[in-house]
């Protein structure tokens, strides 16, 4: 199992040299989402798509 610190390290040498701050920051924010999104998945935390549906249609209200 790699530590927090492992993980962080690896996505920031994913990114090439000229990386700019945004840039690097952003590809953390989403190594982060798609991290949380996964652990909601293993543990059940989903709905199905016409309840996402539903909910998007309500935010565009």
């Amino acid at each position: 199992m790699t530590t927090v610190k492992e993980q962080l390290q690896a996505v920031i040498k994913a990114q090439p040299d000229d990386a700019s701050y945004e840039e690097i920051m952003r590809a953390l924010a989403f190594d982060r989402m798609i991290a949380r999104g996964m652990a909601d998945s293993r543990a059940g935390r989903v709905i199905d798509n016409s309840e996402m549906e539903r909910k998007i249609r309500r935010w565009q209200d």
